[in-house]
């Protein structure tokens, strides 16, 4: 290796910026791709799987990377748009060689991948596999037990089984600062072996908030990998409009088991949801926006408005009811716009700035009367009331726009031109 040349470790790459020699942002690093070769010789690196601002998973040759520095990579501008797709030489170094289980030589020894080197070889463009940092004993990355140490690629053998022993702690903890739909598409490129391993790794809200980004296909197949107990408890971490849509997606007598599984509360919402049509308001919203009392103030409504769990559509506005302030609410009095909270003095009752000339939306309103509704009113959300005036719940334009779009949009591709470079 050159004197010098930069030691960098995967894990430090996953999600870093790609820019171009002008410093247009092209994309972000979703996984690097290696050919393993003969022997005990280094893996080369062929590139990096590049996920471009359409979602797009892109390959990028090492050839066209001009740097890795810290915080972003450069290329040299030209990417061909082409989807990545893996070919049977090839191994994707984050999805497929991290956490697995590998053999030191000298001692014969398992050990646990918990990151991997790469080095730029001398004089060249060409970068290989250099180290593989291994930690003793049976834990991941997430155990502290077991002594860690970095060792040379042809210390250790393992590397060609197919996902043998292969935990996803690593993994995780490499994409632990993705936002959910960035980590959802990454898990969708994976094999289902491995999704299901790193669904099974992931806490139940960070498992929810994936799910919900996932294709329907996606969604199926990783609820049923799990254990009923936990596959309800994810359940009840999830909006109870995206709840409802997976379970009317499964047989029904796993749907029923399931929701006896969960606590009688989120299965009451969720039950709600699902008796009404599919394409209608009652079928788009989520039994949970911001709800409160005539007397309560802006600055309580403001409080509420904080909170980091809400979605942006969500948080734009609040719904003012008399008792209870659970879905369904009592009378529904009107909307208070997010805009409006910040022009009043905290201590303004909320019941004095309703706008209550907005017509709300009956549970049966079809999807297109809905749209429309959007589009006239120029809202995020908006209130969904029945016929006795209380307040049912709230559909979000995230919803709409889900329910519009071809089911398959978050893999539509963009861009069909161009080939995959060499």
């Amino acid at each position: 290796m050159a004197a010098g040349a930069p030691r960098i470790f995967v894990s430090h790459l996953a999600g870093t910026a790609v820019f171009d020699p002008v410093g247009d942002q092209v994309g972000r690093v979703s996984d690097l791709v290696a050919m393993l070769r003969v022997g005990r010789r280094p893996p080369r690196l062929l590139g990096m799987v590049v996920e471009v601002l359409s979602r797009r998973r892109v390959f990028v040759p090492m050839t066209r990377i001009t740097g890795v520095e810290s915080g972003q990579v450069i290329t040299t501008g030209v990417v061909n748009m082409r989807r990545f797709e893996q070919r049977p030489t090839e191994r994707l170094v984050l999805g497929e060689l991290l956490d697995r289980r590998v053999t030191l030589v000298e001692t014969g020894e398992e050990v646990t991948v918990l990151d991997i080197a790469i080095q730029q070889l001398p004089a060249r463009r060409d970068w290989e596999i250099d180290k593989v940092f291994v930690r003793r004993g049976k834990g991941g990355a997430l155990r502290r037990k077991g002594e860690t140490l970095t060792v040379e690629w042809s210390a250790v053998t393992g590397f060609s089984l197919e996902e043998h022993g292969q935990g996803a702690e690593s993994l995780v903890a490499t994409f632990e600062k993705l936002r959910p739909a960035d980590l959802a598409n990454a898990l969708h490129h994976l094999s289902p072996k491995r999704r299901a391993e790193v669904a099974v790794a992931l806490d139940d809200d960070r498992l929810a908030d994936v799910l919900e980004e996932l294709p329907e296909d996606d969604q199926v197949e990783i609820l049923g990998k799990l254990k009923e107990e936990r596959a309800a408890d994810v359940l009840e971490a999830m909006d109870p409009d995206d709840a409802a849509d997976l379970l009317n997606e499964l047989p029904e007598d796993e749907k029923e088991r399931l929701l006896t599984l969960m606590r009688p509360d989120d299965a009451a919402d969720v039950r709600r949801l699902m008796s009404y049509e599919e394409r209608t308001a009652g079928g788009l919203m989520t039994t949970e926006p911001i709800v409160l009392r005539p007397d309560a103030t802006v600055a309580d409504a403001l409080a509420r408005v904080r909170q980091q769990d809400l979605s942006p559509a969500l948080a734009a506005q609040v719904y003012v009811c008399r008792p209870p302030d659970e879905t369904p609410t009592g009378k529904y009095l009107g909307t208070v716009h997010f805009q409006r909270l910040l022009r009043d003095p905290p201590f303004t009752l909320v019941s004095s700035l309703v706008d209550s000339d907005l017509p709300p939306l009956g549970p049966d309103t079809p999807l297109p009367a809905v749209t429309s509704y959007f589009a006239a009113y120029n809202l995020v959300a908006a209130p969904v009331v029945d016929e006795s005036g209380s307040l049912l719940g709230a559909v979000t334009v995230d919803d709409v726009l889900d329910h519009l779009l071809p089911d398959d949009w978050r893999e539509t591709e963009f861009h069909e031109e161009g080939v995959r470079g060499g």
